[in-house]
């Protein structure tokens, strides 16, 4: 199937009399027969549903559509786009181990890197995109266990060179993580490209309604845990699930169902049923959505380019752009999301913000409505000065979310904003 496709029927299909609809699955429990049948679910949770810790029908339906579209062999729903940062790198690191993040990657997902590893004992150290392969290799350290990159990072929208930095993953035997949320497997699947894990924000386009939180990792079953010798976690026995090994027992999907059985346990961040269906909604819309988000922020960016109100554009989109020739490999379009240099600095930008009627002013970005917001003042206000430079953040930008409105309506609300100033 091609992705508007699998968008509406990857994950679930009625069987004779069944809803057409995913059905919400509005349960904690499940019943059994015997007690020897739920003791073996206890030492194998992928036997069947036991909790809704662990799994439940309408969060399976909608782990399975999302890894039909990005190419892997199973996934796993969480709570929160941080909550899958988080359990993709812990499900393979611990204290007194050390990842590789490159620095123009999801604020949030800095300050989780930089100090909440730090103080579970897990280093994070940092590298420039554009970092030759020779300085990227000498920041490898023997207990390196991830490498970690974002296909278009947020708010900076550089491009990941995927390819690139799976080659340096690969040849240290460590697998590649890429966020994908700005992007969606619509744009771009990273697995393709030799990308191992790949996690999402769901609260963003795959949503694109702005009416749950939530997140996704994707595995691909590509990489050769037993092979590497890094992990050995996913083969030598845990005595948590009495003695199982996860690359003897369920093979490529070893990754994931660890997360699962292991992390997803005892941690307990996994979705309700009534957020799967709602992201399920927004991902049967997907494909559609996201070719009509490229198409309004070209023109908004090609807009913004010509404005003398505007210092500068970043949009992967637009020729001359720095990321426009990784953009022409690696994606379908540029998504909705332009950040955008105003003259005047901090002040010029906040009062183009107040001054807009259409666009929201607001914490989010990636919906179907038009939305601003001020990184450098907002999202990103925990980093330092130095770390917003790393961001790709300046005072005056601005991170424009494209909606689906008449484009020459978002565009009349930019410019009267603009006359403010």
């Amino acid at each position: 199937m091609k992705d508007e496709t699998k968008c509406l029927h990857a994950g679930y299909t009625p069987k004779n009399t069944e809803p057409r609809v995913v059905p919400i699955v509005q349960s904690t429990t499940y019943v059994y027969d015997s007690t020897e049948e739920v003791a073996a679910v206890f030492d194998d949770p992928t036997k069947s549903l036991i909790y809704s810790r662990f799994a439940n029908p309408t969060v399976m339906a909608v782990e399975d559509k999302i890894a039909a579209l990005e190419g892997g062999i199973g996934a796993m729903c969480t709570t929160s786009g941080q909550a899958a940062s988080l359990l993709s790198v812990l499900n393979i690191a611990q204290a007194g181990d050390s990842i590789i993040s490159t620095g123009e990657i999801y604020g949030g997902t800095v300050n989780l890197f930089a100090f909440t590893f730090k103080k579970l004992g897990i280093e994070t150290i940092w590298v420039d995109k554009d970092a030759t392969d020779e300085e990227i290799d000498a920041a490898f350290k023997p207990n390196t266990k991830a490498v970690f990159g974002e296909t278009i990072a947020n708010p900076a929208l550089t491009v990941f060179d995927i390819e690139r930095f799976a080659t340096i993953a690969h040849r240290h035997n460590v697998p590649l993580i890429v966020d994908n949320t700005f992007a969606t497997p619509v744009l771009c699947k990273p697995i393709e490209f030799g990308a191992d894990i790949v996690i999402h924000s769901t609260t963003k386009y795959m949503d694109g309604h702005a009416v749950q939180v939530g997140g996704v990792i994707v595995d691909s079953g590509n990489f050769d845990w037993a092979a590497s010798g890094n992990f050995p976690e996913l083969v030598e026995p845990d005595e948590s699930y009495h003695g199982i090994s996860y690359t003897e027992t369920y093979g490529k999907a070893a990754y994931i169902i660890k997360a699962r059985m292991q992390l997803m346990r005892d941690f307990g961040v996994y979705p309700a049923a009534h957020s799967a269906f709602l992201l399920n909604l927004g991902l049967e819309t997907l494909a559609v959505r996201m070719k009509q988000y490229c198409e309004n922020a070209q023109t908004v960016a090609e807009y913004l380019q010509k404005s003398p109100k505007v210092e500068r554009v970043i949009y992967p989109g637009l020729e001359g752009d720095a990321s426009h020739e990784l953009a022409k490999k690696y994606l379908k379009g540029c998504s909705g999301v332009i950040s955008f240099v105003i003259k005047g600095g901090r002040d010029a930008a906040m009062k183009w913000m107040n001054s807009l009627q259409l666009a929201s002013n607001e914490v989010h970005v990636a919906d179907i409505r038009t939305c601003v917001l001020h990184p450098a003042s907002e999202t990103h206000r925990q980093l330092t000065d130095e770390q917003l430079v790393a961001a790709g953040i300046e005072a005056g930008m601005v991170r424009l979310s494209v909606g689906l409105e008449n484009v020459e309506d978002i565009l009349a609300d930019v410019e009267q904003a603009f006359a403010q100033i």
